[in-house]
């Protein structure tokens, strides 16, 4: 049987990864692909799901939630990459498994609340604003710390690391700074909670992906390398 042509983008993905691995000493098992499904259909992830990709990452909440319905019968992890509107986080405590995106307390505190007992802790990222960009979300570099201290008193989440979307560049030396920063205040926050798992740091996408490994990332979220130009 022919594979798909998402198969065949997510085999080059792969390969990819091990090849940064590879060059930077990295083991291929420490870093995680995240496939951003944001505007794609359910069929498109149920191809992907075919290869044994796991892990999927929406932006838009009623859209990401559609889909959970419609693969139902699929065993996936559900992360969580987008803007979090403090009236929707019951959906998302309820429904994911990951949320990347926290970036102040009073969403971490409903997220908290509103997490079933049944279900495990929601396992969250703190969105560091690391080049400073009034239009994006997230915090502070200097206030990341402060928000993981709040953050890890709440008895539903557990927290994992952090996540970062940088100023777009093709700059790689560029990129590879921004993400050391990164890396760095990782460190830090490791130092401050040494009993924590925070093991964690997710940055990288399809254009920087090489340079994020390259400097520690964890876990890069991959959408057009896998599925194309959003529809």
């Amino acid at each position: 049987m022919l594979q798909s042509v998402i198969a065949q983008h997510i085999a080059k993905v792969r390969q990819q990864v091990e090849q940064a691995c590879h060059k930077f000493a990295r083991n291929p098992i420490q870093v995680k692909i995240l496939a951003v499904s944001k505007k794609q259909p359910a069929a498109a992830i149920r191809e992907a799901a075919a290869t044994g990709q796991k892990a999927f990452g929406e932006n838009y909440l009623q859209e990401g939630l559609q889909k959970q319905q419609e693969l139902a019968d699929l065993d996936l992890e559900w992360h969580f990459i987008g803007p979090i509107q403090s009236n929707k986080t019951r959906d998302l405590a309820e429904n994911f498994a990951w949320v990347h995106t926290l970036d102040r307390f009073k969403v971490a505190r409903r997220l908290s609340e509103q997490r079933p007992e049944k279900l495990p802790p929601l396992q969250v990222l703190i969105q560091v604003n690391i080049s400073d960009e009034a239009s994006k979300s997230g915090v502070a570099a200097s206030d990341a710390l402060v928000l993981a201290e709040q953050v890890m008193v709440l008895p539903h989440l557990e927290l994992r690391g952090l996540m970062c979307i940088p100023a777009a560049t093709d700059d790689y030396q560029q990129q590879r700074a921004t993400f050391a920063q990164m890396a760095a205040l990782q460190k830090r926050l490791q130092a401050a909670f040494p009993a924590a798992r925070l093991d964690t740091l997710s940055m990288g996408m399809s254009g920087d992906l090489e340079a994020a490994i390259a400097e520690g990332s964890t876990l890069v979220r991959i959408g057009t390398a896998i599925f194309g130009a959003r529809q």
